[in-house]
C-alpha cells in the first residue's frame, strides 16, 4: 500500500511538472510578455493555486533552461 501511495504521488508530481512553463507558453495572455524565463515569472504571480509554486518553480526552472534556445528565437509571449 505505501509503494503505490509513492507511486501515486510521484505520478502527480510528474504531471504537473513545469505546468507554468507550459501554461505561460500556449495559453494566450499567460506570459505577459516575458520573453525569458516565463513559466518562472508565471508560478511567482499571485492566485489561488500560490501553495503549487513549492513543487512547481523548481521543475519550472529546469523546463524553462532547456527551452530557452527556443525562447531566444520566439520573443516575448503574450
Amino acid at each position: 500500500m505505501r509503494l503505490l501511495n509513492i507511486t501515486l504521488l510521484l505520478a502527480a508530481v510528474t504531471l504537473v511538472s513545469g505546468c507554468g512553463s507550459i501554461i505561460s507558453r500556449t495559453v494566450p495572455g499567460q506570459g505577459h510578455g516575458n520573453q525569458y524565463y516565463p513559466g518562472v515569472r508565471w508560478d511567482v504571480r499571485d492566485g489561488p493555486w500560490r501553495a503549487l509554486t513549492i513543487i512547481d518553480l523548481p521543475l519550472s526552472a529546469v523546463m524553462d533552461t532547456l527551452l530557452l534556445p527556443v525562447d531566444i528565437h520566439h520573443g516575448p509571449y503574450e
